[in-house]
C-alpha cells in the first residue's frame, strides 16, 4: 500500500508537471498588483491594494485588502464597483481610511471603513476633491492635499462646467504628461477635522505643495515645497515647517532647508526634534545626481549628510522606534534592499538582502511590511521579523502554479572601454544550451533605472520592464536584459557617463552584453531583435542607425529629433540643462539627434506609443515613421488614441503585447 501510494505521488506530480503551459498574454493581463503595504499601529494587520484588469469593461479596479501579521486569508475591504487607494490606518487602530471615487461624477474624497466591517463613510466634501491625505497623530484631524479650485468647481450650473474653455498660458513650464496645460491652480495643503464642512487652508501660494509629514506631536507640518522666485526655471526643491493651526494660509513659514538643489521626503525623528530626508547636492545633473539621506534639526541650521560615502540611490527613509537608526531602500548592483544608517556615527547596515527587489515597506517596531518581488514571483507581501522573512500574501499563485517558469540568471561582462557591465538573461522554459535561440535585447526606460531581480508584473503593463521580456521567453525567445551606463545602481560615476552623450557608452554596453551571451553558445546571432519603451525606445533608435545586426525593431514612446521636442514635450528645463538652448547650441542637439542617421536603419522596425504624451510625444515615432516610409523602408507606426506614456487600457495592452510577439516573430524568429 505505501508503495502504491508514492507510484501514485510521483504519477500525480508527473502529470501535473506535463499538464504545464506556456505563460500568455491574456495571462499577463490577468496579473494582479500590489501596492500601498501599510502596517497597522497594533503591528497586527497590514493594509495594501490590489489592482486587477478586466478585460470585458476594458478597464481596471483597485481595491483595499488587509491580512493579519500571524499569516492566513486575505480580507477585502472595499466593495468591486469602484476603485480605492491610499489606504491609512486611524491612529486608534479602528479605522480605515481611503480615497475613492464611487461614481463618474463625482470627485476623489477620502472614506473611512470600521476595521471590523461595515460599509465605507465618506468623511470629506470638498468640491475640486482630494489628493491626498494623511491622520494627525491623535487622530482627531486629517491633513488633505487639495488642488485650488477652479471658478467653474465653485459654481452650482453643471451644465456651464461641460462647456470647452480656452486654454490659457503664461508659465515657463507649461505642459505636463497627464495633466496636460499648466496652469497657475495650485496644490496646497489644509486641515480637516471629521464632521466639520470645510477645510481650513494652512499653505497657500503661487507654488505646489507635496510630501507633507504630521510632528508626532500633531503641532506641526513638513512639506516639500519649491518657493523660488523662478519654480519653473529651476529643479529646486526644499522643506519646509507649517503650523498645523496656521490661520494665515501659509504666511508664516520656516523653510528648513536651503539646498539648492532638490530636498523631498522629509520624516520626523521620534522625539521631533530632527527631519531626515532625501536629498541631491548637484543640480546640474538632474535626475543623473545621486540620492542621498541627509538629516537637520526641526529649528533649522546645518544638515549632515548620512550616505555620502554610500554611492548608491536611496530613497523612502523611515526613524527606527528609538530614533537612533533611520531606514530606507538601498537602489543597488541590480537589487533594492532594505537598509539603515545609524543617525550619529554613519554606520550602514544591510538589513533585508538578497537577490530582491523591495519596491515599499512600512515599520511597526522591530516588524517590518514588505511589498518584495525575487527570482521567479511577483510583488507580494512579506513580514520580516527576527531576521527571518515570512510570505503572507500570494496573489497570482493560480496562475504562476500552472504555467512554465523561465530562468533568471544574473550575467557581469566587459564592455568595449572594459568597463565591468551587468544584465539580466531570461531563458525559455525548458532550456537547452544546445540549442541556438534567438534573442530580443529589451532596454529599460530612465534611463537612471535599473532592471532588478524578480518578475514585474504589472497589472497595468510597463512593457520597458520585465512583461514584455518574460513573454518573449515564453514564445522561444532568450531575453537579454543590461543595465548600460546611465543606469542607477552602480554609483554616481556609471549614472552620469551619458549626460549629454546619449547613444555612446550605453550603446556600447549593450551591445557588448549581447556579444556575452552569444559567446556563451545558445543564442544565434543571425536571430537578435532589439526594443525598448521610453529611453528603452530611444536607445533602440541609436543601435538601428548604428547596426544592421538586429532583424527586428521595436521603438516604444521614443524620441528622435530632438530639437522638435523643444516646447512640445515636458522636458524644456531638462533639455536646457543638459543640452542648451537649441537655437544657441543647435549642432549639440542635432548632432546626437537619431532622426539625422535614420537613412541607415535597414532593420524592420514597429514605432509604437500613446496619442496624449507630453513625457515623449507620439509626434517623434510620426516623424521616423514617416522618413521610413519615404525611403521605402519596412516599418509601421500604432498610435493608441487617449493613451499617455504608459498604456493603461487592458484591450490596448493586450493589442500591445500581441503586436510586440508578432512583429519580432515576423522578422526575426
Amino acid at each position: 500500500m505505501f508503495l502504491v501510494g508514492m507510484l501514485l505521488m510521483l504519477c500525480h506530480e508527473s502529470v501535473s508537471q506535463e499538464s504545464r503551459r506556456y505563460l500568455t498574454i491574456e495571462d499577463i493581463i490577468n496579473f494582479k498588483k500590489i501596492l500601498e503595504p501599510q502596517i497597522s499601529p497594533d503591528g497586527k494587520w497590514i493594509a495594501y491594494t490590489v489592482t486587477e484588469n478586466d478585460l470585458k469593461k476594458d478597464q481596471s479596479e483597485t481595491r483595499v485588502w488587509m491580512i493579519s501579521t500571524e499569516g492566513g486569508d486575505p480580507i477585502p475591504m472595499t466593495a468591486k464597483g469602484y476603485s480605492a487607494t491610499q489606504p491609512r490606518w486611524s491612529p486608534d487602530n479602528e479605522y480605515l481610511s481611503f480615497l475613492a471615487v464611487k461614481t463618474a461624477e463625482e470627485k476623489t474624497q477620502v472614506w473611512t471603513l470600521n476595521r471590523l466591517g461595515g460599509e465605507a463613510t465618506q468623511v470629506t466634501h470638498i468640491k475640486q476633491g482630494v489628493s491626498g491625505h494623511e491622520w494627525s497623530p491623535d487622530g482627531k484631524r486629517l491633513l488633505l492635499i487639495i488642488r485650488d479650485p477652479k471658478p467653474e468647481e465653485l459654481t452650482e450650473d453643471k451644465e456651464d462646467d461641460k462647456k470647452v474653455k480656452p486654454i490659457v498660458v503664461d508659465r515657463l513650464q507649461f505642459k505636463r504628461d497627464y495633466e496636460g496645460y499648466l496652469d497657475r491652480y495650485r496644490t496646497h495643503l489644509y486641515i480637516f477635522t471629521p464632521g466639520d464642512s470645510t477645510a481650513i487652508q494652512i499653505t497657500s501660494g503661487d507654488y505646489d505643495d507635496s510630501n507633507p509629514a504630521w510632528s508626532p506631536d500633531g503641532k506641526s507640518i513638513a512639506f516639500v515645497s519649491n518657493r523660488t522666485d523662478n519654480s519653473d526655471g529651476n529643479f529646486n526643491t526644499d522643506i519646509w515647517i507649517v503650523s498645523a493651526d496656521n490661520i494665515t494660509k501659509g504666511e508664516d513659514l520656516l523653510q528648513l532647508t536651503k539646498n539648492p538643489n532638490q530636498d523631498g521626503s522629509p520624516v520626523w525623528s521620534p522625539d521631533g526634534k530632527h527631519i531626515a530626508y532625501i536629498t541631491s547636492n548637484n543640480s546640474k545633473l538632474m535626475w543623473y545626481a545621486t540620492n542621498q539621506l541627509a538629516i537637520i534639526p526641526v529649528t533649522g541650521g546645518q544638515s549632515r549628510l548620512l550616505t555620502e560615502k554610500l554611492d548608491r540611490n536611496v530613497s523612502n527613509p523611515k526613524f527606527s522606534e528609538d530614533g537612533r537608526s533611520i531606514y530606507f531602500i538601498l537602489e543597488e548592483n541590480g537589487t533594492s534592499i532594505i537598509a539603515s544608517v545609524d543617525a550619529y556615527e554613519k554606520t550602514v547596515k544591510r538589513i533585508i538582502t538578497g537577490n530582491i527587489s523591495i519596491i515599499d515597506y512600512s515599520i511597526y517596531g522591530s516588524l517590518i511590511s514588505l511589498l518584495l518581488n525575487r527570482d521567479q514571483e511577483p510583488g507580494d507581501i512579506f513580514l520580516h521579523e527576527n531576521d527571518q522573512l515570512k510570505r503572507l500574501t500570494n496573489i497570482n499563485r493560480e496562475i504562476l502554479n500552472t504555467v512554465e517558469k523561465v530562468s533568471l540568471e544574473k550575467i557581469q561582462f566587459k564592455s568595449k572601454d572594459r568597463t565591468q557591465v551587468e544584465g539580466f538573461v531570461i531563458k525559455p522554459p525548458g532550456f537547452d544550451p544546445s540549442i541556438k535561440y534567438p534573442a530580443i535585447l529589451w532596454i529599460h526606460g530612465g534611463p537612471v533605472d535599473q532592471y532588478e531581480y524578480g518578475l514585474e508584473f504589472n497589472s497595468t503593463i510597463t512593457p520597458y520592464f520585465y512583461s514584455g521580456p518574460i513573454l518573449y521567453a515564453a514564445n522561444g525567445y532568450v531575453s537579454i536584459l543590461i543595465n548600460p551606463r546611465g543606469s542607477s545602481g552602480y554609483g554616481q560615476e556609471f549614472t552620469e557617463a551619458i549626460f549629454a552623450d546619449w547613444g555612446n557608452k550605453d550603446y556600447q554596453d549593450v551591445i557588448a552584453g549581447v556579444d556575452y551571451v552569444i559567446d556563451q553558445g545558445y543564442v544565434d546571432s543571425n536571430r537578435l531583435g532589439v526594443g525598448g519603451w521610453s529611453y528603452g525606445g530611444i536607445l533602440t533608435n541609436y543601435i538601428i542607425t548604428k547596426t544592421d545586426r538586429f532583424k527586428g525593431a521595436i521603438s516604444g514612446a521614443s524620441e528622435a529629433l530632438y530639437r522638435s521636442n523643444y516646447g512640445h514635450d515636458q522636458y524644456q528645463l531638462s533639455w536646457e540643462m543638459e543640452f542648451g538652448l537649441p537655437w544657441e547650441n543647435t549642432q549639440a542637439w542635432e548632432s546626437i539627434s537619431p532622426f539625422n542617421q535614420m537613412a541607415n536603419i535597414t532593420t524592420p522596425t514597429l514605432w509604437i506609443g500613446g496619442s496624449d504624451d507630453w513625457n515623449c510625444p507620439i509626434l517623434n515615432s510620426e516623424q521616423m515613421y514617416q522618413a521610413m516610409k519615404r525611403l521605402g523602408k519596412e516599418t509601421q507606426l500604432v498610435v493608441y488614441p487617449g493613451e499617455h506614456h504608459r498604456i493603461q487600457m487592458p484591450s490596448f495592452n493586450k493589442d500591445m503585447l500581441e503586436r510586440f510577439v508578432q512583429w519580432y516573430d515576423k522578422y526575426v524568429k
